[in-house]
């Protein structure tokens, strides 16, 4: 059976037309006599959206009940048994009702679409599981229900539903997207200009990726290698080089002619796993590409010039820079060269070869290190030296040879002093074996000259294949020793970086590990003079008590006391310092972060005090004016009744006002610690009347059972009363109609505690702490009261008199508040 497909309208915000898209090409597809079901949509009241539903086939929902209280869900079951083609599932991202099939709703269009069916859903990009994080920073409201990226990247249709942040603000202005109370909350919280803005520019990159991905698809599916310019994309060739800083730069700034390009700098190793490029200088640009807000790739290829067009057409880049060739003269006469070569090869994508101060001025090569120890070369030569006449001495004694057995003889000879001592002492045993070879082997004897042509002949190839043999053999030692110090190389940093990401504190452990690895007295980083982090004892202070100094970058040396290092050894060195800095600055910043974490929370809290208090201070004012109004009026005629209920609006909306003030300065004085606190011993069956009669008629429906024998509580009676209020208000918030709260009471040794229970949908566990927080409302249960302070305050003014406030699960569902303070004479 083919799978379904999936067709997801996405948007940057609810509101945007999202459902109202969907539903017009599910009408669409009806109207061309798809088969279409309406498996699940919700219209949130609004009404251009219920009438596009107009006669679409619904299923209806299946009603759950969780915590005592009734939940609808799409019937999974009975869409899968109707099979339509087509079924209408909206929010993707939804978290299902405990005791359905699947935890998440994007589980349940899975099996839709694993049963044939296709599907049309929706889902905002806030609800993206790799963009959650950065919407909570942006908008300062965390979204719990995520998706994971790849379910919405699978889709075979991804359609953006896009509105500009004004015509949005002005939708929610008119009433088309929230209730009217809420309207005030959300233009000042989630729905500021700049959060739509931001939240706009995340849903179309995030498109764009997707497509980006379709077409590396099409492309790869139809072999397309060529460029297709649908994004600036820069690559730089870096050969870690004293050049490399100049091309990133120069690249920079083309990308930056564009705007959204992308820097992408490469370097190409060598296929034979030998150490080429400085690995300090290539730490260091790596570091400045990334600054730049580019990427670092590094790849692997004996063809440097067509490594580089493989890795630019893979990433679909435009244009390429690369460095004027550093090679003399002569040597551009013998070989073309990486840049016009590449440049020959590359086809439809632009090359800017940029010249440097380094341009020209020949390759700067260390000394070539030698291929075999001191004394393996010293054995070498006295080979040469006692071997040869030893060979000679017995050719002459034993029997005679033809001269091609005894220039074998001779090669054989060779080819192991090369074996022994490498290069010099085999050419200057061919040398020797020539000379020997002329005057005692060759006719005339005893004589440097040759009779015969041939003889000429074999004796020149002897004197190649000699120099030939003895090359390799060095050659190959060389090569050899190169791959184990690179080996070493390779298996140090390795080492590094697992000890610095393993450590909390990674520039210690760096520097730790470069005292440990090269067996030093002590490591220092400074920076301008100022030592900022050191390892090891006695500290190394200035540069001139060290025994190496090495530059991490402009400003950051780092010191090293203890011994003289090898030039191989400095290079790895090098690399420790560029990865110093590095952490130095990841220290820096996480620094700066932890010191300003404070100031955003407070401008968190600050931001969010003003938005909530906007409304609900606006939300009785309004109320009570309007009350008033319609009592001063003399235009409209009042009968006692009418009176009476336009007072009791006024005094209702001045209480809930007077509360609001009430708490947010008792919030300010506990935050500042100037909060008076005069405890003495009271009983629970006069506070708690008196919080029920502040709260109102509500207050009267709650159930007390608080035994005559409670023992009194130590409180500050006007304070304990307020914390009750808040407490109660909110379980009244949320109890089903008809199963109002209930208040307890009971001692247990020397605490005294009284419990709220309601038996409304309660909290999950993991939430607890949440309802604690100043200005926060749990989601989906904002009520539109309240800003949020109530069981904050609550929570500081109890433990203010010594007490605690904890929740804790109501049997059978709901929540239950635990006051607990100390018990009269006991405190």
């Amino acid at each position: 059976m083919p799978r379904g497909e999936l067709r997801i309208y996405l948007g940057a915000a609810p509101g945007v037309g999202k459902t109202y898209a969907m539903l017009e090409e599910a009408r669409r597809r009806a109207g061309r006599g798809t088969d279409v079901v309406i498996g699940l949509v919700e219209t949130h009241g609004r009404r251009h959206t219920a009438a596009m539903l107009g006669d679409l086939e619904v299923v209806p929902r299946r009603t759950m009940t969780y915590r005592g209280v009734a939940f609808t869900e799409m019937d999974l079951d009975a869409v899968l048994r109707r099979r339509p083609d087509i079924a209408v599932v909206d929010e993707l991202a939804h978290t299902n009702i405990p005791g359905c099939r699947n935890a998440k709703r994007w589980q349940d269009v899975q099996q839709l679409l694993d049963a044939g069916i296709s599907v049309l859903t929706t889902v905002n990009i806030q609800h993206l599981e790799s963009l959650n994080d950065v919407v909570t920073r942006i908008t300062g409201a965390e979204q719990r229900e995520t998706l994971p990226d790849a379910i919405v990247r699978a889709a075979e249709q991804v359609e953006l539903v896009d509105m500009t942040p004004e015509a949005l603000r002005r939708r929610m202005a008119h009433g088309n997207i929230y209730q009217p109370e809420k309207i005030d909350a959300a233009l000042g919280n989630y729905f500021r200009t700049g959060n739509l803005t931001a939240l706009r520019e995340l849903a179309l990159l995030w498109l764009a990726d997707k497509v980006e991905d379709q077409l590396d698809k099409y492309r790869a599916d139809h072999a397309i290698d060529s460029t297709w310019e649908t994004r600036e994309r820069i690559v730089v060739a870096l050969t870690g080089g004293l050049e490399g800083d100049t091309l990133i730069r120069r690249a920079s700034r083309i990308a930056a002619r564009t705007k959204g390009a992308d820097l992408l700098a490469v370097h190409v190793a060598r296929s034979d796993g030998l150490a080429g490029a400085d690995p300090a200088a290539l730490a260091k640009q790596r570091v400045l590409v990334e600054s730049l807000g580019g990427s670092y790739h590094q790849v692997v290829g004996a063809d440097i010039p067509q490594a580089v067009l493989d890795f630019a057409r893979g990433a679909n880049a435009t244009q390429i820079v690369l460095g004027a060739s550093r090679r003399g003269r002569f040597a551009q006469i013998l070989s073309a060269g990486v840049g016009v070569t590449t440049i020959a090869r590359s086809g439809s994508i632009d090359v800017h070869l940029v010249s440097h101060e380094h341009a020209g001025r020949g390759r700067r090569r260390g000394p070539m290190p030698a291929a075999l120890s001191r004394s393996r070369r010293v054995a070498g030569f006295l080979t040469a030296l006692l071997g040869l006449p030893l060979l000679v001495a017995l050719l002459k004694v034993g029997p005679q040879l033809s001269l091609t057995n005894d220039i074998l003889l001779f090669l054989a000879a060779v080819v192991g002093v090369a074996l022994i001592g490498g290069l010099w002492p085999a050419l200057l045993a061919a040398v020797g074996a020539s000379l020997a070879l002329n005057w005692f082997f060759t006719p005339p004897l005893f004589r440097f000259t040759i009779a015969e042509v041939q003889n000429l002949l074999a004796l020149a190839i002897f004197v190649t294949v000699a120099v030939a043999v003895s090359w390799v053999v060095d050659t190959a030692a060389r090569k050899t020793r190169q791959a184990a110090q690179a080996s070493a190389d390779a298996q140090t940093l390795a080492t590094v970086a697992g000890s610095v990401l393993r450590g909390e504190r990674p520039l210690i452990a760096l520097l730790d590990r470069l005292r440990e690895t090269f067996g030093l007295d002590s490591v220092t980083l400074i920076d301008d003079g100022t030592v900022v982090a050191a390892v090891g004892h006695p500290v190394c202070v200035a540069p001139v008590d060290a025994d190496v100094e090495v530059k991490a970058d402009e400003t950051l040396t780092v010191l090293l006391r203890g011994r003289i290092l090898e030039a191989s050894d400095r290079r790895i060195v090098e690399a420790f310092a560029a990865q110093a800095a590095v952490a130095l600055k990841q220290e820096r910043l996480a620094t700066e972060a932890a010191a300003a974490k404070p100031l955003a929370e407070a401008d968190r809290l600050r931001t969010a005090l003003l938005a909530a208090v906007s409304h609900d201070l606006r939300t009785p004012l309004a109320a009570a004016t309007a009350a008033v109004a319609g009592l001063r009026s003399r235009d409209i005629q009042l009968d006692d009744e009418d009176r009476d209920e336009l007072l009791a609006t006024t005094d209702e909306s001045l209480g809930r006002l007077d509360r609001l003030v009430a708490n947010l300065l008792d919030m300010s004085r506990l935050q500042a610690g100037a909060l008076g606190v005069v405890a003495i011993d009271v009983g629970a069956e006069d506070v708690v009347p008196r919080a029920l009669d502040e709260i109102g008629p509500d207050g009267h429906d709650v159930t007390v059972h608080v035994p005559d024998d409670l023992p009194p509580l130590h409180a500050d009676p006007g304070l304990l009363e307020r914390i009750l209020v808040n407490i109660v208000t909110n379980a009244l918030r949320h109890s089903p109609p008809g199963r109002p709260p209930v208040i307890t009471g009971s001692s247990h040794g020397d605490t005294v505690e009284l419990r709220v229970i309601d038996h409304g949908p309660g909290i999950p566990h993991d939430r607890w702490d949440d309802v604690f927080l100043p200005f926060q409302r749990l989601g989906d249960r904002d009520t539109g009261t309240g800003v949020g302070l109530g069981l904050a305050l609550s929570r500081g003014l109890t433990e203010a008199m010594g007490g605690t406030l904890t929740p804790d699960e109501t049997p059978g569902g709901g929540l239950t508040m635990i006051l607990a303070l100390p018990a009269g004479g006991m405190a």
